[in-house]
C-alpha cells in the first residue's frame, strides 16, 4: 500500500508542542491526586507514549482495546471493547486518552462504563476534535487539536491498520492506493 494523503494537516512540531502543553494541565491537575490513565487503544498509542513521558506524577496506566470504524473510513456506530479489561477503579481518578474525538460514541460507551464502577472523578484528554460531528453533551476536558470533518491519519491513527507511523497528521484521499 502506498502512502495517499493528501497534505498534512498538523505537523509533527505542532503535536508536540500541545502533547507538552496538555502534560503540564494533566500534571497541574492531578498533582496531590492517585491518578489512572485508561488509554483506547491502539489509536492512542503514539499519543499516549509522548504525553506520559511528559507527565512526572506517580500514575497507573492501564489500557483497553476499543473498536468503533471497524476498517471504515466513518464511525460504525458500534463500540466494540470487553468490559473484563476494564481495571479495578473503585475511588481512583481516571482519565481516558484516546486519538480522536468524533462522534462521541465511544467516548459515550466507555464512560457510562467506567462511572458504573464509581471512581472519585473521570475525564477525558484526545488529541482530536471533530466538533462539528460530536453528539450534544459528549465532550473531553483535555483536547490537544479541534480538526474539521476530514479522515485523519498518522500519528497512531490508522486506515485499515496502515499509516499509523507517520509523525504527523495526514488528511487521508479518497481511497489508498494498493
Amino acid at each position: 500500500m502506498t502512502i495517499c494523503t493528501e497534505k498534512i494537516l498538523v505537523s509533527q512540531e505542532a503535536i508536540q508542542e500541545r502533547v507538552r502543553a496538555l502534560a503540564e494541565e494533566i500534571t497541574r491537575d492531578y498533582k496531590e491526586k492517585e491518578l489512572t490513565i485508561l488509554a483506547l487503544m491502539k489509536g492512542s498509542v503514539v499519543f499516549l507514549a509522548d504525553l506520559l513521558r511528559l507527565i512526572p506524577i506517580p500514575l497507573r496506566l492501564e489500557v483497553l482495546p476499543v473498536s468503533s470504524y471497524h476498517g471504515g473510513i466513518e464511525t460504525s456506530g458500534v463500540v466494540s471493547f470487553a468490559q473484563h479489561f476494564l481495571p479495578d477503579i473503585l475511588d481512583h481518578h481516571v482519565l481516558l486518552i484516546d486519538d480522536i474525538l468524533d462522534s462521541g460514541t465511544t467516548l459515550k460507551a466507555i464512560k457510562t462504563c467506567i462511572l458504573e464502577q464509581h471512581p472519585a472523578s473521570l475525564r477525558s484528554c484526545v488529541l482530536l476534535h471533530k466538533k462539528v460531528k460530536t453528539m450534544q453533551g459528549i465532550h473531553a476536558e483535555y483536547v490537544g487539536f479541534e480538526i474539521p470533518d476530514v479522515f485523519v491519519v498518522g500519528y497512531g491513527l490508522d486506515y485499515q491498520e496502515y499509516y499509523r507511523n507517520l509523525p504527523e497528521i495526514r488528511i487521508l484521499s479518497q481511497r489508498p492506493a494498493t
